[in-house]
């Protein structure tokens, strides 16, 4: 994995973010690869808050990873700081290669360094794959999550 940069991502990847957002039957319900422009409005946000950081792992000049952690500042556990790991996706010629264990530590090791007391993520509950992988890395099913959609 040597040959990997993991770095905040540009507008120039957003092509790459979007098809990889897609590129499964979920994401492809969700996402409009053929529209970039909300995309590029959302990361003009992202990249002016402090406590956003939407990444990319690129192996020969290739988009192959993203994930979005958020730092959320907080009053519970003493005034704790939390991340939240969304959006992992990993690139389907990449999968299996260790890449999301790449992101995921990179992830928590972020999180350490902003002094966070807890990483959280959520998965959708159709994703048993992704759910083994996050427990493999240590991350338990402790809660249940509610969504509602606006």
């Amino acid at each position: 994995m040597g040959d990997l940069e993991i770095r905040p991502a540009t507008a120039e990847d957003v092509p790459a973010i979007v098809g990889m957002l897609a590129d499964d039957p979920l994401g492809a319900q969700r996402e409009s690869p053929d529209d970039l422009t909300p995309y590029l409005i959302a990361l003009d946000r992202l990249t002016a808050d402090p406590n956003q950081h939407l990444i990319v792992a690129i192996r020969e000049a290739r988009v192959v990873g993203t994930l979005q952690l958020t730092i959320v500042p907080g009053l519970s556990r003493r005034g704790a700081a939390r991340a939240i790991i969304e959006g992992v996706r990993v690139h389907t010629t990449e999968r299996g290669s260790g890449l999301g264990t790449r992101l995921i530590e990179w992830a928590v090791e972020t999180s350490r360094r902003e002094n966070c007391q807890l990483v959280q993520l959520t998965s959708d509950v159709t994703r048993t794959d992704a759910h083994r992988f996050y427990e493999r890395l240590g991350f338990t099913p402790s809660h249940v999550g509610f969504k509602l959609q606006l």
